[in-house]
């Protein structure tokens, strides 16, 4: 299993690990969601990856699990302003749900939507070469479905609204295409250590 930990590499500190703006959430998960929770079986979930890229494709829970395992261990920052520390997800990379249907070379932006129609916007850089996960585990145990379970994408340099709850899938562009947050003023990036918080940023 391949384990990659926190981008920053500082331990966990009064603030030096804080990004600007950002406060220690320490043992709570705060729970955000911009819609109703789903109720959204295991074996009714699916993932898709499509648009620019050679071959697209859609695994089922068990395909999914059938990938190589892969976790990250480290900190998540919410746009809210908390941020919490020593967070272990388990999943799989998404690269080798991309190294599968292999992108084109005209793909430079990802929409990545959730199975209740939630949508957001990331740089295809920002989800490949280890920075980014389909996770179903959180610090040992299943996901909850407040927290986004059966799956959700991870991508934990970034702010939490770009890792999508209850994922379905991801469309391959060559621009970018506002998302849901994005579309509502929230900044087309949302790098927590520039606080990108808003549009203008």
């Amino acid at each position: 299993m391949n384990i990659t930990r926190g981008f920053t590499g500082r331990p966990r500190v009064a603030d030096p690990g804080l990004p600007p703006g950002q406060y220690d959430a320490r043992d709570t998960w705060p729970v955000l969601s911009a819609e109703i929770t789903p109720d959204l079986a295991p074996a009714d979930w699916t993932f898709r990856v499509d648009g620019l890229v050679a071959q697209p494709r859609t695994w089922d829970w068990d395909q999914a699990h059938a990938l190589p395992a892969s976790a990250y261990e480290g900190a998540i920052h919410c746009v809210t302003g908390w941020s919490k520390f020593d967070v272990r997800f388990g999943g799989v990379s998404l690269d080798a749900f991309l190294d599968a249907v292999r992108p084109l070379d005209t793909a430079s932006h990802v929409v990545a939507y959730a199975h209740t129609g939630y949508t957001a916007s990331l740089p295809l850089a920002d989800v490949t070469g280890g920075r980014a996960w389909i996770v179903w585990d959180a610090d040992g145990e299943p996901l909850t479905p407040e927290h986004g379970a059966p799956a959700r994408l991870v991508v934990p340099h970034l702010y939490f609204w770009k890792s999508v709850k209850w994922v379905a899938g991801l469309r391959l562009l060559d621009r970018e295409e506002p998302g849901f947050w994005e579309t509502n003023g929230y900044h087309p990036r949302g790098n927590p250590w520039e606080e990108q918080r808003y549009s203008g940023d």
